[in-house]
């Protein structure tokens, strides 16, 4: 196995560009493209028949990014550019940030163009251009990428007792699965609108022997030990993104309002505790790196360098193999058989 093929693919849902034109404006009838082709004050309209495809996304150690073999759209192999960020403005006021997403050969040739809307887009909804962004993709990306808990989350500590998020504090000492007792190197917090990618996964009280309620981001990877292989996985070590867990009912994806999202940053790659569920903490790679305040960045490059190489990373499971009308439910039974 490579090195890249061992990498986790981040998988998102994205419309074509094809999908989103314009309506009104300078580039009328054109979807929507790469920056230096976009006009301010053009007005776009998602198409009523618009389909969100998964795409899969692989970066390499250079933070350069290629479309990953399982990608259910695009060409695996081919070089994906992180183009843009723009900012669409409904005509109720309500904004919403996209990113564009160029395919593109092995000659550095367009071929393909997506968008992954960080909010709800509505079908027969008028959308102006009021923002473009060619700065801060690379960033917005990275936000998309980072697990984070919510507010209230309960984390166990060093001495077993269970403390809010909100008050920790960079020094503490939590109780980590596989290293004992480790220190808390960075806490990052942000507010932003529960839609989207960014709304949380709410795995509610018992769902999985926790005690309270979890929420996290969706693609936080939670950490399971089976006593049985209900999934056929080969092993009885599990990690298993929050977005597969989705049932409507004991796991639910939870939109609307606002959250305030916290992450938490180890000299390591850590299986913590949360509401007594085995969950990651921050895991610093080339595509959540430029999330990272830059001075941080520069404070703990050399105990950030192991990241990359997480040894839990080998435990991770594909949505395939989840592909259950109640996953949650058979690894709640399999953890205690």
């Amino acid at each position: 196995m490579t090195q890249d093929a061992s990498k986790p693919a981040q998988s998102m849902p994205v419309f074509r560009a094809t999908d989103l034109k314009v309506v009104n404006g300078a580039n009328l009838g054109d979807p929507i493209s790469f920056a230096g082709d976009l006009e301010l004050d053009d007005t776009y309209e998602l198409d009523k028949s618009a389909t969100r495809h998964r795409l899969s996304v692989l970066a390499d150690d250079s933070g350069a990014f290629t479309i990953a073999p399982e990608t259910s759209i695009g060409t695996p192999g081919a070089a994906l550019h992180l183009d843009c960020v723009v900012t669409l403005m409904s005509t109720a006021g309500q904004t919403t940030e996209i990113l564009v997403l160029v395919e593109t050969d092995s000659g550095g040739h367009a071929t393909d163009v997506y968008v992954l809307p960080l909010a709800p887009l509505e079908p027969r909804t008028h959308y102006a251009l009021v923002g473009i962004d060619s700065e801060n993709a690379r960033r917005k990306f990275a936000e998309v990428a980072c697990v984070a808990f919510s507010r209230g989350t309960h984390i166990t500590m060093a001495s077993g007792i269970q403390t809010p998020i909100e008050q920790l504090r960079i020094g503490d000492m939590v109780l980590t699965r596989d290293d004992g007792p480790q220190q808390v190197r960075w806490i990052g917090q942000s507010t932003v609108r529960a839609v989207g990618e960014f709304a949380p996964i709410r795995i509610k009280a018992g769902t999985l022997h926790n005690e309270n309620d979890l929420l996290v981001s969706p693609d936080h990877r939670l950490f399971i030990y089976q006593r049985s292989d209900a999934l056929g996985a080969g092993r009885p070590e599990l990690l298993v993104r929050a977005r597969y867990l989705v049932n409507g009912d004991s796991v639910q994806r939870q939109d609307g309002g606002f959250i305030d999202y916290f992450q938490l940053l180890f000299d390591h790659h850590q299986i913590i505790y949360a509401e007594g569920i085995a969950a990651e903490t921050l895991l610093v790679d080339t595509r959540t790196r430029p999330a990272l305040p830059e001075d941080l960045r520069e404070a703990l490059a050399q105990s950030l360098s192991g990241h990359g190489s997480s040894a839990h990373l080998d435990f991770e499971v594909s949505e395939k193999l989840l592909d259950h009308p109640d996953a949650a439910a058979i690894l709640r039974r399999a953890s205690t058989r």
